[in-house]
């Protein structure tokens, strides 16, 4: 109704919240039929930003990528590059084409040093996110 209405400028969705990488570029083509730029919001993991940043390269309208971790020095450490390319330089996220997927591979040795000490894995279940109001936060 929004962009019908033409009630915004900009729409900001987030991937890991809108439903991925098709239902988000479905979401920033109908913004662009209706003359409507699309910038993306991402506080993720490098495995979703890449998914973002396949997602903006496929999207006329892309404005800009939304990206809070720039000040964790390990961020970057937790995926691997298929490609020559880092993932970022100049300030620009490179899309990477050398290999299918999104171009990276998570790299375990890093992703271990940085999880709970409490946690068993990777995909731990995670209950407390199934309530009516949970928080995904541990200030929240």
């Amino acid at each position: 109704p929004l962009l019908d209405a033409k009630a915004v400028d900009i729409i900001q969705p987030d991937l890991a919240t809108a439903g991925g990488i098709m239902e988000t570029k479905k979401i920033g083509d109908y913004a662009e039929e209706c003359g409507v730029a699309m910038a993306l919001h991402m506080a993720g993991t490098p495995v979703c930003f890449m998914a973002n940043v396949h997602c903006a390269a496929a999207t006329q309208n892309f404005l800009a990528l939304e990206h809070h971790s720039v000040d964790v020095p390990w961020w970057a450490n937790l995926v691997i590059m298929t490609g020559d390319q880092p993932m970022i330089s100049k300030g620009f996220a490179n899309v990477p084409l050398e290999a299918p997927g999104l171009g990276i591979e998570l790299n375990e040795e890093e992703i271990k040093k940085h999880l709970l000490p409490s946690a068993k894995g990777y995909f731990e279940p995670t209950p407390e996110w199934d309530q009516k109001r949970s928080h995904d936060r541990l200030w929240s």
